[in-house]
């Protein structure tokens, strides 16, 4: 669906973006594991959202360092656009999350998060922090530092200077510092110290660069006696790849946000500046005064002798030769009294040991989905691709019961495959994100488990254990059971095996508008998740509205066959607003959840339960026109709102613009940033601004001032800029109150501006020529009056219209107020 170029990992074992896929690591990447092993050092980098993390230092320590290294977002990219697809929020959340985790597979790091929901954007730390929640959020930061236990921090943004910078930035730095000191403070949050000690970092340090300094120059003149400066353009031979080329890859990750970026060679230098702990004296080295060799930890010593001597001795033809000295280490470590290192470096090493003989261990289900208390069918394969003395002990499920207890030589390149069934467990929960599970704030999401606080997805439920006996060792693999099928084009593809509810239920439109007529067939989706499932379905509704039928009986025969039945919601006559949800009763429960996937290439496949609920508005509005032209831009839902509300919306293939071809339409609109992301838009332009001036309406939505397709937005001058107005609930003020804009067909009031969400606008113009009036003006607090957001010109015959206002928002949350607006820009001219 999704055609999407797969870009090699490389580091740490990653080969693929795939995080189902089997681990295949080369030489080369066995020996850097083993470098990495014999380091105890930490670095944690602290921003605010995906994509703000800057990759080329994180992999510059964790790969030419060596350190532990992980990047603590604070939120999870839920309030941005998307540039792949038509999810946001939530579901945007849920691919920005696994495109983090793509990026840290090829850079080496860590992923961790704390429970903060990005609300979109915001002008100022004090009203992030007030919206977030402060305390739980500063709480969450602490919990990454006890369980991460740095000795470094690295905060992305300056906690020193808020209000120059997104809001969400300079949170992520306040925090930051403030947690530095929390974390070792054993009054701060005592309820943590169950499960974790206290901490405090070596240092705290800010990543800045000139920019922070407003140009090159100034940063060239400015004092560096407090700053550490690092070559981040290091290459590695072993990989064929320099610091850079890896940090782009990573970059490259951050689809949804078109932020691929082309690798570069040579040297170049980051800089960090010291915001609290000590200056090291050798201004190389970020961790001087902290102890990284495993003397660190008591009875480390001998460990770091033996990996040391593994290192040097290491055969890059043959790393099955470096087993019985990986062994001793091995249990070494496991015997260690330190439980953090000792869970780390167990995890490490047990993977090194395993792509030193060539150890291939998988489970695979005939089916990519189960219900519980269902059969299911696993097939295991082990193989020892070396001459190490290996034996397969044992084969347990964790979730489903399963056991193989045969005990087998694993001789080389000899496979042993073996297909068993056994029932999942009851008590198995479903596959979800746990941070989805509950509903949450505006600013926050709910926990439940403080236990999952921070971890980056929700852990596998079924695992593989594989209790191989290596040189007289036995030692546990566990790995997430899977399904994988051969694509003809795509090859070899996986997908994790996934707990499903026996029902699911949906309705397929998320908003449903009433703006002509009583009433409205409402089509409700019942999808089985086993054999044989019966119940009955009905359709929970809003008060003053009414349905029919009230329930129906439904019948499925066979896993994954999905019925559509059919209600008919009749509206009140007045203006009204709701929530309907359909539920499905099955041998007396309820399931009302809908069960929504996400499928693109360079993320592993997501499955993802969200309450079925629909809005159903009953709206006031009159409309003219009636065929309407849309071009997508970078994914939004506004041609399927338009059609709710009776125009025909015809999607207009950019190619093939021409002038014969924009006649058939009363209005053509721009989705939103199509002047960003519209190749062809840099020569269909002059047919657009002539099929104005010919008596057309050209609608155009918000685009940014940068990589502009086009040297020309509209018919006259006009300037973009970074103007907004992040509160939702700001006072709108019409400057041109008798405009047709806001009287025809639909007659405006403040009224059609309340309910809002996330923002008012975006990327308003910032100059424009007077041929342009601007029809309206809002402003955020204590800042001065933003006139940008509707901007109408008669061009010749035509109208032009360019908006900044959040449609692509205020549609897909039934935000009555702003389908009037629109219509009336459709309006225009008619």
């Amino acid at each position: 669906m999704y055609r999407i170029v797969l870009l090699a990992s490389f580091m740490l074992f990653n080969l693929s973006v795939k995080a189902q896929k089997p681990k295949k690591p080369n030489s080369a990447e066995i020996y850097q594991s083993i470098k990495k092993l014999n380091f105890l050092g930490s670095v944690l980098y602290i921003a605010a959202h995906p994509d703000d993390e800057n990759t080329r230092l994180i992999s510059y320590m964790a790969n030419e360092a060596k350190a532990r290294t992980a990047y603590l977002s604070l939120t999870r990219g839920d309030g941005g656009q998307n540039l792949i697809g038509p999810e946001i929020r939530e579901l945007l959340g849920v691919i920005r999350t696994q495109e983090l985790l793509a990026a840290r597979k090829i850079d080496g790091g860590n992923q961790l998060f704390t429970r903060a929901n990005d609300f979109g954007y915001s002008k100022h730390p004090d009203e992030t922090l007030a919206i977030w929640n402060k305390e739980e959020v500063l709480a969450d930061v602490v919990w990454a530092i006890r369980q991460f236990r740095p000795d470094v921090i690295i905060n992305r943004f300056d906690h020193r200077t808020p209000g120059s910078t997104h809001g969400h930035h300079t949170s992520s730095a306040i925090l930051s510092v403030e947690a530095f000191d929390k974390a070792n403070d054993k009054s701060a949050y005592p309820s943590q110290l169950k499960e974790v000690d206290p901490w405090q970092p070596k240092r705290l340090f800010f990543n800045t660069s000139w920019w922070f300094y407003g140009g090159r120059e100034n940063f060239e003149k400015a004092d560096k006696s407090n700053l550490l400066a690092f070559d981040i353009g290091t290459y590695y031979p072993t990989l064929g790849l320099s610091n850079t080329e890896i940090a782009s890859l990573s970059r490259s990750q951050h689809k949804s946000q078109g932020f691929g970026s082309t690798g570069s060679r040579g040297s170049s230098t980051e800089y960090i500046e010291l915001i609290k702990g000590n200056l090291p004296k050798d201004k190389s080295d970020v961790f001087e005064g902290v102890n990284t060799t495993w003397s660190r930890v008591e009875g480390g010593e001998k460990i770091g002798k033996i990996l040391t001597e593994v290192q040097q001795n290491y055969d890059f033809k043959n790393p099955s030769k470096s087993i019985p000295q990986l062994i001793e280490a091995y249990k070494l470590i496991k015997s260690l009294k330190d439980e953090h290192w000792r869970t780390i470096k167990l995890n490490e090493i047990q993977d090194i040991i395993t792509a030193a003989a060539g150890l291939y261990l998988e489970a695979v289900s005939s089916s990519p989905l189960a219900t519980k208390g269902s059969e299911v069918e696993v097939t295991f394969e082990a193989i020892n691709r070396s001459d190490a003395d290996i034996t397969l002990q044992s084969f347990t499920i964790e979730g489903i019961d399963i056991t193989y207890s045969k005990a087998e030589p694993l001789q080389n390149n000899q496979k042993i495959n073996q297909t068993l069934k056994g029932k999942v467990a009851a008590t198995i929960p479903y596959t979800n994100a746990y941070w989805l599970k509950e509903k949450g704030s505006l600013g926050m999401y709910k926990v439940a488990d403080p236990n999952l606080i921070g971890k980056p997805e929700t852990e596998h439920q079924v695992k593989a254990n594989f209790t191989v006996n290596i040189a007289g060792t036995p030692i546990t693999f566990s790995k997430d059971v899977v399904y994988k099928t051969t694509d003809p084009v795509k090859g070899e593809v996986y997908r994790p095996l996934e707990i499903i509810p026996q029902v699911a239920v949906g309705i397929k439109d998320k908003v449903i508008i009433y703006a002509n007529g009583a009433y409205k067939t409402i089509p409700v989706t019942v999808k089985a998740g086993k054999d044989n499932v019966e119940g009955t379905l009905k359709l929970n509704i809003p008060q003053g509205w009414q349905v029919s039928p009230q329930s129906v009986a439904f019948e499925l025969a066979q896993k994954g066959e999905e019925k559509t039945i059919n209600f008919t919601l009749y509206a009140p006559k007045q203006q009204s607003e709701g929530y309907i949800k359909p539920v499905a009763m099955v041998n007396n429960k309820e399931f009302s959840d809908e069960m929504i996937t996400i499928d693109y290439d360079h993320i592993p496949f997501q499955t993802v339960f969200l309450p079925a609920e629909s809005k159903v508005v009953k709206l006031d509005i009159t409309k003219k026109g009636e065929n309407i032209g849309y071009i997508a831009g970078a994914g939004d839902v506004v041609p399927e709102s338009l059609a709710q509300i009776g125009y025909q919306v015809t999607l207009i293939d950019p190619e093939t613009i021409s002038e014969k071809n924009l006649q058939n339409f009363d209005a053509v609109v721009m989705g939103i940033r199509a002047y960003n992301t519209v190749d062809a838009l840099k020569f269909k332009q002059p047919i657009l601004l002539s099929y104005v001036k010919n008596g057309g309406n050209l609608i155009v939505q918000y685009n940014t001032n940068r990589r502009l397709k086009v040297d020309t937005l509209g018919p006259y001058p006009l300037t973009l800029s970074r103007d907004r107005v992040t509160d939702e609930n700001a006072a709108i003020t019409f400057l041109v109150p008798d405009h047709p804009v806001l009287n025809t067909p639909n007659k405006l009031s403040q009224a059609d501006f309340e309910g809002w969400v996330q923002e008012r606008g975006l990327y308003f113009p910032g100059e424009w020529s007077d041929d342009y009036q601007a029809i309206l003006t809002a402003n955020d607090k204590g800042e001065t009056p933003k006139n940008g957001a509707l901007l109408v010109a008669k061009y010749g015959e035509g109208y032009y219209v360019y908006t900044g206002l959040s449609f692509f928002r205020e549609f897909p949350a039934g935000v009555s107020g702003a389908y009037r607006l629109f219509a009336n820009l459709l309006s225009l001219g008619k």
